[in-house]
């Protein structure tokens, strides 16, 4: 049996001889945590309490991968930010066992937030101006970026080269409007000097917990370099213009902590586009998981690509009124005739 079978299949008894070869004692009593990328359990021991055990995919990080994330989250933990950094145990982090890496991490009570109330967008800004102000300080080294040859291009590669869209002339629509896509956010980058830093990288409603305590943001396994606009879009909703006005609210809390620039909000559209394509590759790479299947029981259809499509395309429409082309120069045009051209006496 491979790794990723490993993986697929783990068992009870391989789950907690994991976390017993750490040194904890466990009841038995476990309870699976909603994560698709990986696996992940809240288990239960006889002298710590309850315990988050974290399975990483194998193939998706490599060692010094996972490590710049503990790292990263450590460094916003000491300056007291509440994210959830893992537990070290001798100095170390991350562990494994039949090949898989694993890290445990404390268990943090509360619940997810479904929609972020207008009282609280100062404070969830002022909380990502924090991640944000600190993953300025230094650049990425392990981690990916979020660019278009390594996230676009490579995502949209992978869909034409595993040819998972079977009708050719709709791979050929599909690919015509990535690449659109691709080139108004490398021009929107140059055009307005759009920065990219360590983000969080997928700051989803689902990844912000609210507690007795306040605000965390959970999850830093899509940690990458980026613009900090991938952080915004995800976590509020940009695209409903009644609900615009209520972001002052959120940036004011931001901007007591990070540097904004409004023109860099012109990234979301193509940002949305790019991660349409690359959630699609996603998929496809996992497919041989027997969870996939069942949870994406349309992905690879015909009708399924349709969808994708034509989502593509009425995002680029939207994207072309945002982001309309510049009429060409007419700086050495001859001027338009008149009828003043024409006739002699024309005085109006």
């Amino acid at each position: 049996m491979n790794i990723h079978h490993s993986f697929y299949q783990l068992t009870p008894d391989t789950i907690l001889n994991a976390v017993e070869s750490l040194g904890y004692e466990t009841t038995g009593r476990y309870f699976v945590l909603n994560s698709v990328e990986n696996r992940v359990y809240d288990i239960e021991t006889a002298k710590a309490g309850r315990i988050v055990v974290k399975f990483y995919r194998p193939g998706k990080w490599n060692e010094k991968q996972i490590l710049e994330e503990h790292a990263f989250l450590n460094e916003l933990a000491e300056e007291e930010i509440p994210v959830l950094a893992p537990i070290a145990i001798g100095g170390r982090t991350l562990f494994e066992w039949g090949g898989i890496y694993f890290a445990i991490w404390p268990l943090r009570n509360g619940r997810i937030v479904e929609e972020i109330q207008s009282d609280d967008l100062e404070r969830v800004g002022a909380l990502l101006g924090r991640i944000h102000s600190v993953g300025k300080r230094s650049q990425i080294v392990s981690r990916p970026s979020l660019d278009i040859p390594s996230y676009g291009l490579s995502s949209l590669q992978y869909i034409l080269d595993k040819k998972l869209i079977l009708n050719a002339a709709l791979a050929d629509r599909y690919e015509k409007n990535a690449r659109s896509a691709f080139q108004v956010f490398e021009s929107l980058v140059k055009e307005y000097k759009i920065p990219s830093q360590r983000i969080h990288g997928d700051c989803h409603k689902g990844n912000l917990l609210i507690s007795s305590d306040g605000f965390s943001i959970l999850d830093f396994d899509d940690f990458l370099h980026g613009p900090i606009v991938q952080d915004f879009w995800m976590l509020l909703p940009f695209g409903e213009s009644d609900r615009r006005n209520e972001f002052f609210d959120f940036f004011s809390g931001y901007c007591m902590f990070a540097d904004f620039d409004e023109n860099w909000l012109k990234l979301i559209e193509p940002l949305r586009i790019i991660r349409f394509i690359h959630y699609a590759a996603w998929i496809g790479k996992r497919w041989e998981d027997p969870s996939f299947p069942s949870l994406f029981p349309h992905f690879g259809t015909e009708e399924y690509w349709l969808k994708e499509t034509l989502d593509l395309e009425n995002a680029n429409r939207d994207l072309d009124e945002a982001n309309p082309t510049p009429s060409p120069s007419k700086e050495n045009e001859e001027p338009e005739m008149t009828n003043k051209d024409f006739f002699w006496d024309w005085e109006n």
